[in-house]
Order: structure tokens, then sequence, then C-alpha cells
């Protein structure tokens, strides 16, 4: 499975402000130094797509970009990010909230997450949001890449294990590598099938 286009459709800063639904989406988030954007760009072939920045929190507005012309790839904005006011970031966190629990056409949220590192507290808190709000979503390890296998596998395993302290159902995973496009062809075929 490939994607053979993608299109920027739009920026929204509100979900007042998204397009109409007529396809569905998948939405990507995680924090913001966790390569979101070199993710999207590998994915879908193109290297300006979503903007690389070395600046963490560079994406401030819910982007909509069409792929295939069957359905939706969304970049949020990312949690816990640095660098803007304290308002501003609780502006964003609150968009965010608001599109994930509400947004109708929403198919599943891929939560990227730095597969070198333990499990951070701020992924594990927005994850296990998720769980209780019982919103579909799906783990992208990025970065597999760079670190020994075994420690990648340890890495996710502790995930999982911290995640079983409160849902017993286990959501799609996915070791990616935004660098080298390990695990690319899994990761779409899942968006593919929704």
């Amino acid at each position: 499975m490939r994607i053979k286009s993608a299109i920027f459709e739009t920026s929204a800063p509100t979900l007042a402000d998204c397009p109409e639904v007529t396809m569905p989406e998948c939405a990507f988030i995680g924090r913001s130094n966790v390569g979101k954007s070199s993710l999207l760009n590998m994915l879908t072939g193109k290297k300006d797509l979503a903007k690389v920045s070395a600046t963490p929190g560079h994406t401030k507005m819910i982007n909509y970009f069409i792929i295939n012309n069957q359905w939706r790839m969304v970049d949020l904005p990312g949690y816990g990010f640095a660098k803007v006011k304290k308002e501003q970031r609780d502006f964003f966190h609150d968009v965010i909230a608001e599109y994930i629990s509400a947004r109708e056409g929403l198919a599943c949220t891929y939560v990227i997450l730095d597969a070198t590192l333990t499990p951070q507290r701020i992924d594990l808190e927005f994850v296990q949001w998720l769980i209780q709000l019982r919103l579909p979503f799906a783990l992208v390890f990025n970065k597999i890449d760079r670190g020994k296998p075994n420690a990648i596998k340890k890495n996710i395993e502790l995930f999982q294990n911290e995640m079983s302290l409160w849902t017993t159902a286990q959501p799609q995973i996915f070791p990616v590598s935004a660098k080298t496009g390990s695990g690319a062809g899994a990761l779409v075929e899942s968006m593919q099938r929704l």
C-alpha cells in the first residue's frame, strides 16, 4: 500500500473552521519534538508537505491534506509544546481536545511516540484521556532506526504495560522510522482500511 497523491487542503484554527466532513479523517498527534512532520512527509513521499522546523511546536493549526482523493490526513498541533505562552498553549490544547472528541468523520487518532524513550508521562496522560473517552486510536512508535531493536521492543512493551492499567483492549501498534521508511507500508494500509 502506498500514498499516490497528497494535496494540501486547508488550515483551520478552530473546529468551526474545519472543512465539511466528506470523507474519513486520520489525525496525527504527538509531543512537539517527536518527528510528526517528518513522518507525514515520509508517508506521503513529499518532503515539504508538512513543515519541518527546528523549533518544537511549529504546527499551530489543524492542517488538512487530501490523500488519494479518498480520505484526509490531519496534522494536529503537538501537545505539551514549549516556546508559546501558557494562554496560547491552553487554547491549542482546547482546540485539539474539541477536534478529537467531537469531530464527525474522525476515524482514528494516530499518537506518535518516541520509540527510543521509556514511557513519558505526557504521552501516557494523553493516551489515558483517549481511553477514558473511548475514542479510536493507534500508537506509532517513531525513530526505530535510532535505537537497538531489543531496547525499542522493551520501550513498546513498557508502554503497553502502563496502558493495561486502564484498559484490557490494546490499540494497533506501528513501529516506524520517518528517516528510513521502515514500517510505512503497514501504517498506510491501516489508514486505507478506515
